[in-house]
């Protein structure tokens, strides 16, 4: 079997130079010729074994250190770095990158230093524009944003409600003529107006997509992994794409993104959202949630959705005429990486924010499928409920960790009544009467916050950042039990 050849030009020469020694002192020791040592050195000839067990013996150093390729932690970092959009037009190679790590390690380890402290000053900066927001002042320059940023927070500041949307969803559902089940009138519309078959393959064939379409063979590939409902959404996505895809593109450019690739994200989120409006019709779906006083798990049988199908679209019902209660939506993953924000009136991100740690989404991970119900309070005295709850990903094989995240489903507590999930809430206290909800009254409260940089609530065990806005109390005598103690 051949072996990998080891090219250790650099680092045999930082070596030499650590040891202060000549080319022709180092030969001299590994009883080789100066010019064969200088041939090494510039990666013109590979390490012999003889060779790498003497430089091991005569320097003792160990073997590893010349196998290297690359100090994978540093080579990690400079990945990262040169992922940012700031540096677009410079994107090196893997070679390139790796080059850098072994000639020059401790310049990469400064890039890589630097490139921290200024993502860091960004997260700084975007904070302090939030607060400053929050008190009137004119917005900050926005720093450099991937294209999935930049349309993740188009979409947290817009309320949750297309009409055009809405429109074309109905439009589809009566050129469908669903005299039978959806999934089937969608098949059949596909096959008949399209030439288009729909066919689910095992997870061997499509081990990394959820769906692909074969355009030579005119067939649209789904995979086993997803369950029937989520089949179901993907077949409606792509329905709603052949039919409506010019008003699609219209709200797209109504949102004016800076690239193409948010608009192509733009595009696959309000296909998701149309798709959606096509499979729970806004009428039925809105008459349902008033009377189950929005039992979720009621809307998603009575629909045939997922959960997750569910909760997303009831915080779209907002119709001047015919509106839903006021919902906002958070979903988050197991790492605690936000995926979504949104809202029917816009995500309240500088109330709420969602990324403090005390929030329920977080413990729902403890508890896979449990409903989690909380009255929390942020700390300008905004009282909101949170419902939070686990939903599980496409199927995952044996050995495979399955993909798990968990929604947030808020509200404010003047919405109690209307809401079945306010009635988990301690009895005799507030949530048996909304009124009373907004009345100062501690019991059952969670104390949350936006994000740890603008939250001055003290003593807080959750705490992973101090906030921007105090300085730090460095104290020797006295030590909080927060991480961090301020003035």
């Amino acid at each position: 079997m051949a072996t990998q050849k080891i090219y250790a030009g650099p680092r045999i020469r930082r070596i030499r130079t650590n040891l202060k020694l000549t080319q022709t002192n180092m030969a001299e020791k590994l009883s080789i010729s100066p010019s064969y040592l200088n041939l090494l050195e510039r990666n013109q000839r590979p390490l012999t074994v003889q060779l790498l067990l003497k430089l091991a013996s005569v320097f003792n150093i160990a073997p590893e250190e010349l196998q290297g390729g690359g100090d994978a932690g540093s080579v990690a970092a400079l990945k990262e770095v040169f992922s940012d959009p700031l540096l677009e037009g410079e994107l090196p190679s893997d070679l390139e990158i790796l080059e850098l790590s072994e000639i020059a390690p401790n310049a990469a380890v400064a890039i890589a230093k630097l490139h921290r402290a200024y993502r860091e000053s960004l997260d700084r900066l975007s904070d302090l524009t939030k607060l400053l927001n929050q008190t009137g002042h004119q917005n900050l320059p926005n720093e450099t944003r991937l294209p999935v940023d930049e349309v993740q927070e188009k979409f947290e500041t817009l309320p949750a409600h297309f009409p055009p949307l809405e429109d074309a969803a109905d439009r589809i559902r009566a050129m469908l003529k669903t005299d039978t089940d959806l999934p089937t009138a969608m098949k059949h519309w596909l096959r008949t107006n399209h030439g288009i078959a729909v066919k689910t393959l095992p997870s061997k064939t499509m081990p990394n997509w959820r769906k692909k379409y074969d355009r030579h063979t005119q067939r649209l590939f789904l995979s086993e992994r997803l369950s029937a409902l989520d089949q179901q959404l993907e077949i409606a996505i792509e329905v709603v794409l052949l039919a409506e895809r010019q008003r699609i593109n219209d709200e797209v450019a109504y949102l004016k993104f800076s690239s193409d690739e948010a608009n192509r994200l733009a595009r696959f989120e309000l296909a998701r959202y149309t798709a959606l409006a096509l499979m729970m019709p806004y009428d039925a779906v809105l008459e349902v949630a008033t009377k189950s006083r929005f039992d979720l798990e009621i809307i998603s049988a009575r629909f045939g959705v997922a959960f997750s199908h569910a909760v997303t679209r009831v915080i779209t019902l907002q119709r001047r005429k015919k509106s839903g209660v006021p919902l906002f939506l958070l979903e988050v993953d197991q790492a605690g990486n936000t995926i979504r924000r949104t809202g029917a009136q816009g995500y309240p991100i500088t109330q709420f924010g969602g990324s403090c740690p005390k929030l329920g989404v977080h413990q729902a991970f403890a508890n896979p499928g449990q409903v989690f119900v909380e009255r929390v309070i942020t700390p300008d005295d905004h009282q909101y409920i949170t419902v939070s709850r686990t939903v599980m990903g496409p199927r995952a094989g044996f050995g495979e960790r399955p993909r798990r995240t968990a929604f947030l489903l808020g509200y404010e507590t003047s919405h109690a009544s209307e809401i079945i999930y306010s009635d988990a809430l301690p009895a005799g206290k507030p949530g048996d009467d909304p009124a009373s909800l907004s009345e100062p009254d501690t019991f059952g409260i969670v104390p949350i916050g936006p994000s740890c940089r603008l939250c001055e609530r003290p003593g807080c065990l959750s705490r992973v950042h101090p906030p921007i806005t105090r300085p730090l109390g460095l104290d020797e005598m006295v030590t909080g039990m927060s991480a961090y103690d301020f003035q």
